[in-house]
């Protein structure tokens, strides 16, 4: 689930058009101010809600101290009244963000007096549920005096920030919290957008979402909410958003200071200090003036153990659009991963399988080239020479990169498992379930599971296969549900937010559901494993989807919910990857999410791999 840091993006210089459009999308409302727009306060500007109350105005005389310059992405700077509580209320910020779009030329420590539009920046635009950001915009400044001590910042600690997460949004208006008054001692969201462009610092914290390619990392200031032994925070329902994470990035351009590498459970000692944020990939972000450093907890790359003789181990791997022009040391991370962390399964299920070429566009779906590298570099990883089954897609219909055509792929060790080859499906032709005597089987295996279902239009379909262990006949589904992408974030000023993206990932669901159901009735007992990227939490309503009748059971709901996850974002940890058994699996199975790429910085995928071994 790749993102893009918003200091990456430079905004428009057009705030007047970006406050229409808020306007229009019922973002920002118009109304009368205490104030007058003449010579008004940081506070005055910032007002009691999450938008201000002199949006679209002209304000001049605007005074504070520079306490952070930003000249890179989205340049500007920000000024906060010098007492740092001119007005005494907790709920009015008293800092602000002046957006300049040229590097700026003042400095921490510069008395200013700002001139300028009232603005209300919205990262991502009014479609994508975030909040807002205060902001004076086409500004006229005069420097006051320089040298001065910055205004002392605010502690964001476990303390302060509040057990609720988010008020409930106005029903009257579309759930948003846009117009509710902030309740900082209540709310960590509004305590959050209470200290908006204000100086802030944290302590030393613990990282529970390691350094991304994008010079970021999130922390925790409440060491003890939902804490596993790994260090991460377990993002366990949609009541238990974890207000405690707070992203961290860094004022100095990286040129002239590295950014620190760390990896869930290490330390950012010393904490940091700077303005408090809000970008479009993460919500309410600690813009550092001061970071610390990163004390090494040493979290290690988790291995699985081997299956035994008897043993069926099945396991899923999103590769993360692993094609031939990805360089050799990554097939090779990959390779030794199966082999040395996952124990080399006998059956292994992959997303994200790429064509001959990768994201080049001309038409080219095969993966066969993609596989013989990938099996290759197993083999030489001291590993089994998996052999492999798989249907290619029709061009460009199965959703991900743009030429890339990734598909989900079953590799196999032939000295442990065979399978079963059926008049191999088509892109478009569905495997059906039929009986041969009073078992079920595959019309087509491998086959495509309900292909022209309007629930894969531009999604991955799901492969179906029939295998053989020790004279037992095992159905595999392998799947990559439709991803998340146009879901709202959990600092959305909709509360709750909307989880668009479910829609379709039900569907899909109740499509393997029904699958599922329709092998059972062939053959009660069958042994039915359904695994792959579900893009989806254990609790929710997708999960369920695919449990319904008890056709499945969620596996990874047997580990302690400490240990339930397979991702790592914004530094929540969560489930996207998941296997399921049917019934006839029985509950004596072994299962293991293998924790190996997703809470460190060096990533093989952004995944964790998931085994299952059980007896057939």
């Amino acid at each position: 689930m790749p993102h893009i840091s918003t200091h990456r993006v430079p905004r428009s210089a057009a705030v007047g058009a970006l406050v229409a459009t808020a306007l229009a999308a019922g973002l920002l409302t118009a109304g009368a101010s205490t104030a007058s727009a003449d010579e008004v306060a940081i506070h005055d500007i910032q007002g009691t809600t999450r938008l201000s109350p002199l949006a679209g105005q002209q304000v001049t005389g605007v005074a504070g101290i520079v306490t952070g310059v930003r000249g890179y992405g989205s340049k500007g700077f920000w000024i906060q009244s010098a007492d740092g509580t001119a007005d005494a209320d907790p709920a009015t910020s008293e800092g602000l963000f002046v957006y300049t779009g040229s590097a700026p030329t003042v400095k921490p420590g510069d008395a200013v007096t700002v001139s300028g539009t009232v603005g209300e920046y919205v990262p991502g635009g009014a479609a994508s549920g975030n909040q807002s950001l205060t902001q004076l915009t086409k500004p006229t400044v005069t420097v006051e005096s320089s040298g001065n001590p910055l205004p002392k910042p605010v502690t964001i600690d476990a303390k302060s920030v509040p057990a609720a997460y988010a008020p409930t949004g106005d029903p009257a208006q579309g759930n948003s919290v846009n117009a509710l008054p902030l309740r900082p001692r209540s709310y960590a969201l509004d305590l959050y957008e209470s200290l908006e462009g204000m100086n802030v610092k944290v302590g030393s914290s613990r990282v529970v979402g390691a350094t991304d390619a994008y010079n970021e990392l999130w922390v925790t200031v409440k060491p003890h909410e939902n804490r596993n032994r790994r260090g991460g925070t377990v993002y366990g329902s949609y009541d238990a958003q974890n207000g405690g994470r707070l992203q961290i990035q860094q004022l100095a351009p990286v040129s002239e200071q590295p950014f620190p590498e760390a990896n869930v459970g290490d330390v950012l000692t010393g904490g940091a200090e700077g303005p408090l944020d809000f970008n479009q990939f993460g919500g309410y972000t600690l813009v550092a003036r001061e970071l610390g450093s990163v004390a090494d907890k040493g979290l290690k790359r988790e291995t699985t153990r081997r299956q035994a003789k008897g043993e069926l181990a099945v396991a899923t791997y999103n590769v993360e659009n692993l094609d031939p022009g990805d360089p050799q040391k990554k097939f090779d991370a990959l390779a030794a991963a199966v082999v040395a962390n996952l124990s080399s399964p006998d059956i292994v299920a992959l997303e994200e399988i790429q064509d001959d070429n990768g994201a080049k566009n001309d038409g080219t779906v095969s993966a066969e080239q993609t596989l013989k590298k990938f099996t290759d570099a197993i083999v030489a990883a001291g590993g089994p020479r998996y052999a492999w089954r798989s249907v290619d897609p029709d061009n460009n219909k199965d959703g991900g990169e743009p030429g890339g055509n990734i598909r989900q792929v079953f590799l196999f060790n032939p000295e442990r498992v065979s399978f079963t080859d059926r008049a191999p499906g088509d892109a478009t032709t569905p495997t059906e379930v039929v009986r041969q005597g009073k078992r079920a089987a595959l019309s087509h295996s491998p086959g495509r599971v309900d292909p022209a279902n309007a629930a894969w239009a531009d999604s991955r379909k799901p492969l179906a296969g029939e295998f053989v262990f020790r004279g037992r006949t095992v159905f595999v589904i392998a799947n990559h549900f439709g991803s998340k992408g146009g879901d709202e974030g959990l600092t959305s000023h909709h509360q709750p937010p909307v989880r668009s993206s479910e829609a379709k990932r039900l569907l899909q669901a109740r499509a393997v559901n029904g699958f599922v159901k329709d092998i059972r009735k062939a053959e009660r007992n069958a042994d039915v494993v359904v695994l792959g990227d579900i893009n989806d939490f254990e609790f929710s309503g997708t999960t369920k989807a695919l449990e319904d009748g008890g056709a499945l059971r969620s596996a990874v709901k047997s580990l302690p919910r400490s240990e339930r996850y397979s991702y790592v974002y914004q530094g929540n940890t969560q489930v996207l990857d998941q296997i399921l058994t049917s019934p006839g699996v029985g509950g004596g199975f072994s299962y293991d999410s293998v924790h190996i790429n997703a809470e460190f910085a060096e990533q093989n995928s952004d995944h964790d791999p998931q085994v299952l071994r059980f007896r057939p």
